[in-house]
């Protein structure tokens, strides 16, 4: 008897333990429960109010403004409502935004080959066959070695004839390159190469490399503004402000000189500020004015002063100098 109470005893111990919870399925409802609260609190961080009508919707798929990107509706009819009462706000920050891509400083563009800053552009060179700017230095290494007639970057001969460059070019243009359609712009405003002058299609040209993504060739669309008769400041400042987000140091030097101009003052010393730290002579000598005039302060000054000498130490070399020296390339640095 006592056995069998015994055999009972631990029979009912094991039914007992067997009614435990899995310690492991406890855990997965507990990490379900916190995936599920960190779910539901990223789908609050994603809502958004629409600006008219009050209404929360999903960030993502509301309707935003296309200008200020600062305000959200939870349909088109919402947006176009409330228009009116959000055009000043939006035209505020849009010139904001405006302001904070024209006055950031970019790094500069590098040789593909030393990887050194590049000098100023009469210091380099398009090659037609695979659309690299290269540096001087790294141009006149190539002239001086046995490999003088070819291509510094990818070893191509030189091309023999206009048409040859010419047809190097145009299908480089096929391929979305920048480069090549600012070079073909070149040709046709100075009718070179065997191509006729054709300064409108020299202006097409540049529009669609600056649109590619050529700094250079927007400064040089904005310059055709302000010569001959065409001249239309308004359109001129646009394309060197483009020039100028893309890291041209010449259209900054020139949209200062447009600010100074017109009385605004503090406005032209920053954008000389950061074309002098880019390496640009002139905007130092005139930051330097602008320091004794007590327009920039001492610290400015200073600031701008080392950075414009630590860059041109960047885009200095030996065979820079060189090739400067041989007369093949205008010294500019």
């Amino acid at each position: 008897m006592s056995n069998t109470g015994d055999d009972t005893a631990g029979g009912s111990e094991e039914i007992t333990s067997n009614k435990k919870e899995c310690t492991s399925c406890e855990q997965n409802n507990v990490d379900n429960n916190i995936t599920e609260g960190i779910d539901s609190m990223a789908l609050l961080d994603n809502m958004s109010a629409c600006a008219n009508c009050g209404k929360e919707g999903i960030s993502d798929d509301m309707n935003i403004c296309n200008k200020c990107k600062m305000v959200k509706y939870c349909n088109a009819a919402c947006k176009k409502k409330h228009r009116s009462k959000h055009k000043k706000a939006c035209e505020r920050r849009v010139a904001e935004l405006h302001e904070e891509r024209l006055f950031k400083e970019v790094e500069p563009e590098e040789c593909p080959l030393c990887f050194l800053p590049l000098p100023p552009a009469e210091q380099t060179i398009v090659e037609s066959c695979c659309g690299k700017r290269i540096c001087s230095g790294c141009i006149f290494a190539m002239q001086i070695s046995e490999g003088k007639d070819l291509c510094a970057f990818c070893r191509t001969p030189n091309a023999k004839t206009d048409e040859e460059h010419i047809k190097r070019t145009k299908k480089l243009m096929d391929k979305g390159n920048a480069e090549a359609h600012y070079m073909l712009a070149g040709c046709y405003a100075r009718g070179m190469k065997g191509l006729p002058q054709d300064w409108a299609k020299a202006i097409e040209l540049l529009l669609k490399a600056g649109e590619l993504g050529s700094a250079v060739a927007y400064f040089n669309l904005g310059c055709s503004y302000v010569i001959g008769e065409g001249i239309d400041k308004e359109k001129a400042e646009h394309y060197w402000e483009l020039a100028a987000m893309g890291g041209d140091i010449d259209a900054r030097y020139y949209l200062g000189r447009e600010d100074y101009r017109t009385g605004n003052h503090q406005r032209a010393m920053k954008h000389w500020i950061i074309s002098a730290k880019a390496g640009h002579k002139e905007s130092l000598e005139i930051v330097k004015k602008g320091f004794m005039k007590g327009l920039v302060t001492k610290d400015e000054y200073a600031n701008t002063l080392r950075a414009y000498h630590e860059r041109q130490k960047e885009m200095k070399s030996d065979q820079r100098d060189k090739a400067v020296a041989s007369g093949l390339f205008r010294n500019n640095i």
